[in-house]
């Protein structure tokens, strides 16, 4: 692998307390902290640095036009949620999704779960007043608690180790099931959520799935392999990685390999809120040869997006850096094309991927956060549009989902209204795509991949 700048010798794990750092919570004892974050350097490592280079070449190979990017999963894990069923389920749905963009866009694609670290969230205030009491703001499991006390609110140093047990418990799941034949397409019913059977999307879903097996029984009768004699499925992990302490204790050199590797995670992120390219998480991404990508949203100048390529993407390593656009069905048509261009003028290759949640939250009367469908949708749609355009292709797509039966976001197959929020709305933070709308997004990106065909 290219080496970057920060191989000089100007650069570790640590820097990122040289510039200032957005987002990270005050806690009471700085030596608390310290102590912690020593206590989890001395753990093994979550992932491995060769899974981040198995990652990396795909998604390069995603940046070609050659795969495609499916990367989804919770808007912020709880630790309460780390049990056994949610976690399938979870996995279920990517699957699943997985199964429709293959048939669809006819390329394989690459899975990256939001899972087993994406325990924290930026906040816009950094407190919350409730009935004239103002207590700090709720941070994600990995540092607060969501109850509105005092005690509950206080940043408490110990639930980084809370979480990385949890991401760990998360992952050691994942990987028996990976290995033990749950995902293996030949076993469908596996696959099938209890509620499957009320959506409008059910019988189509089947009979993609049942074209699917129908290929593979004539790949085997045809080469004469068998399905445990292949492995059919690899899963990658990503989390926004906004908590530094907590990143800078699984941060680490490997033996065999140069340069200094983050292993809480296989894909971290940069939010918006945190992407200064003067500040302590780019400083602190510039050093770690993960794969790894940033938010790009309204905020975002050219001029900024080029001084972040230039920082974080110097040697144009293949698959190194991801860009995720979020800008609103209402506002991509105006805020992508200058973007795309920015990144022409730089001359590197990036992938891009659309993220069509975030822009397109909207609030009800009530006060209930919600995202329509049709708006997420339309987003996708211009996006596809777009970089069809400029001569290039949207590689991937970043989604908030559940594998529960959740009502948060409006719209769909089943035309879920305003009044249906209440019925099954269990997210602390963001609405997600429940399982029938994930399923309906994967149908229309699978078409949107064979239309626009391959670069």
């Amino acid at each position: 692998m290219v080496g970057t700048r920060a191989d000089s010798g100007d650069w570790g794990p640590t820097s990122w307390k040289s510039k200032p750092a957005a987002q990270q919570p005050a806690y009471r004892s700085d030596a608390e902290v310290a102590d912690v974050v020593a206590q989890i350097s001395k753990l093994p490592p979550l992932v491995t640095s060769w899974e981040t280079g198995a990652l990396q070449k795909q998604l390069a190979e995603a940046a070609r036009g050659e795969r495609f990017l499916l990367q989804g999963g919770d808007c912020a894990e709880s630790f309460e949620a780390c049990d056994s069923n949610t976690i399938a389920n979870k996995l279920k749905i990517l699957l699943q999704m997985t199964l429709v963009l293959v048939h669809g866009g006819q390329k394989p694609v690459v899975r990256v779960g939001r899972f087993a670290g994406q325990y924290a969230k930026p906040r816009s205030e950094d407190v919350e007043t409730r009935n004239g009491v103002t207590l700090p703001s709720y941070r994600g499991d990995l540092i607060n608690r969501p109850e509105f006390t005092a005690a509950d609110r206080e940043p408490d140093p110990q639930l980084m180790l809370r979480g990385y047990e949890r991401a760990a418990l998360t992952l050691n799941f994942i990987r028996a099931l990976v290995s033990g034949g749950f995902v293996d397409p030949h076993r469908l019913e596996y696959w099938d959520l209890d509620f499957v059977k009320h959506s409008p999307m059910a019988e189509e879903y089947r009979r993609t799935a049942r074209s699917i097996g129908d290929a593979l029984r004539f790949m085997e009768g045809l080469v004469g392999s068998h399905p445990g004699e292949l492995r059919w499925i690899d899963f990658f992990t990503s989390h926004e990685a906004i908590h530094l302490p907590y990143e800078q204790a699984q941060t680490r050199r490997v033996p065999r390999r140069e340069g200094w590797y983050n292993l809480s995670t296989h894909f971290p992120w940069i939010g918006m809120r945190t992407a200064d390219p003067d500040g302590a998480h780019v400083e602190y991404f510039r050093g770690i040869r993960n794969p790894i990508a940033v938010k790009v949203g309204p905020a975002m100048t050219p001029e900024k997006l080029k001084r972040l390529i230039a920082i974080l993407h110097p040697n144009d390593e293949p698959g190194r850096l991801t860009l995720i656009h979020r800008f609103g069905n209402q506002s991509i048509g105006a805020c992508l094309p200058p973007m795309i261009e920015a990144v022409e003028s730089t001359g590197k290759t990036v992938l891009w991927v659309s993220d069509p949640m975030h822009a397109n939250t909207r609030v009800t009367a009530d006060g209930i956060k919600t995202r329509h469908f049709d708006d997420i949708l339309g987003e996708l749609d211009q996006a596809f549009d777009i970089h069809a355009e400029y001569g290039g292709c949207l590689g991937g797509i970043h989604i908030e989902l559940t594998g529960e039966d959740v009502t948060e976001c409006t719209g769909g197959a089943r035309r879920l209204g305003e009044g249906d929020l209440k019925r099954a709305y269990t997210s602390s933070l963001d609405p997600r795509l429940n399982y029938e709308q994930a399923i309906e997004l994967a149908m229309f990106v699978g078409r949107e991949i064979r239309a626009f065909g391959r670069p």
